[in-house]
């Protein structure tokens, strides 16, 4: 079996960083070079601070790289992006930590009726009544799932006000805009990812009326080159307001997906979000139910901390699929808190998350 830039790039993007996040989603491999069975990469730390303390990533990354079948010799050379600070001065910013010179957050442009996004098969909204039941874990952890399935996927975050796929997926860089015009997406554990948290101050909050949320929506499904791709999932804010309702009209949607958790009180928001959807004419692809039962670690007892089922009986009544019954795992939580969505690891939850992509992908999508 020959050794390909894109096998190396796989096996770094499994290796997890102390903060967080993997190298090829941070963006720090550089120069991957593969001469029969030599490779040879560079990793770029962000200054040269930095740069001090990951001689030890180094050495896994050259390790990993070292167990792929046809290689025979690693080398990886660790440098730094620009020079040392002097003491007590700030490292000055680079142009990757300046903002694109596109503005995110105007007016809408005006359109004659729903449009596609170019490059874009298939557009999934992921949405809840709302928040706190794990939809932006399902939407991402799903992405990554049918990333892993072999599908050409994009995530985006269109939750304005509180923006948490960055996080979840391990990414921090601004975006490029070249242009001015167009933006260039992020990509991470095979997902092309935006988001409006990577385009503003991550400690400043949004402050914008309804007007600015849908331009800023529109500017992220057209001004940003996606590629081509199966399929573009994108994380919607809780509740039935602006953004919804945006997208539902004036984009082509081939439908949503509905999480909530088995409790009366979620469910009575999800029938909401699931009336708005059908007042909308869009299509329910399948219901998640997630936060489903709880096994303790020390006894294996299952217990029902938020109700059971409640959401297997919705779908059955409303003649929908019912996709997925999730558990409380922390190790997902855990994962999801350190920029590596469990979906991308080898565990029984990575499984249940393959298992919902392929019924997802092959029922409602294939």
């Amino acid at each position: 079996m020959s050794v390909t830039k894109e096998s190396v790039l796989d096996v770094l993007s499994r290796l997890t960083l102390p903060d967080g996040g993997d190298l090829v989603s941070r963006d720090l491999v550089r120069a991957v070079t593969v001469e029969g069975g030599a490779v040879r990469f560079v990793i770029e730390a962000p200054s040269p601070e930095a740069a001090q303390g990951m001689d030890p990533v180094r050495q896994a990354a050259e390790a990993a790289v070292g167990q792929l079948d046809g290689v025979e010799s690693v080398s990886a050379l660790l440098t730094a992006h620009g020079p040392a600070a002097a003491p007590g001065q700030a490292q000055p910013k680079t142009q990757a930590d300046e903002p694109p010179s596109l503005k995110i957050g105007r007016h809408p442009t005006a359109q004659s009726g729903p449009q596609a996004v170019p490059g874009v098969d298939r557009i999934v909204a992921v949405g809840s009544g709302k928040g706190g039941v794990g939809k932006s874990t399902v939407a991402s952890n799903l992405a990554v799932a049918l990333a892993r399935e072999g599908r050409k996927v994009g995530l985006l975050d269109a939750d304005i006000y509180g923006p948490s796929l960055p996080r979840m997926m391990g990414v921090s860089k601004r975006p490029a805009s070249p242009d001015g015009k167009t933006i260039i997406p992020l990509r991470a554990h095979g997902v092309t990812i935006m988001s409006i948290g990577l385009m503003v101050d991550p400690d400043t909050a949004v402050v914008w009326r309804g007007p600015m949320l849908m331009g800023a929506l529109q500017q992220m499904l057209t001004q940003v080159d996606w590629g081509d791709l199966d399929v573009l999932i994108v994380d919607l804010p809780p509740g039935t307001g602006d953004v919804q309702l945006t997208l539902c009209q004036k984009t082509h949607l081939t439908g949503a997906l509905v999480v909530s958790t088995p409790q009366d009180v979620a469910l009575l928001d999800a029938r909401k979000a699931i009336d708005m959807f059908n007042t909308l004419k869009t299509p329910i692809l399948g219901l998640v139910e997630n936060m489903s039962t709880y096994i303790c670690p020390n006894c294996g007892h299952e217990a029902h901390l938020f109700g059971h089922g409640g959401v297997a009986k919705e779908a059955e009544k409303l003649g929908v699929p019912f996709l997925a019954s999730l558990p409380v795992d922390l190790d997902t939580r855990l994962a999801g808190d350190n920029g590596v969505p469990i979906a991308a690891t080898d565990s029984a939850m990575a499984q249940a998350y393959g298992e919902l992509a392929r019924r997802f992908f092959d029922g409602g999508l294939g």
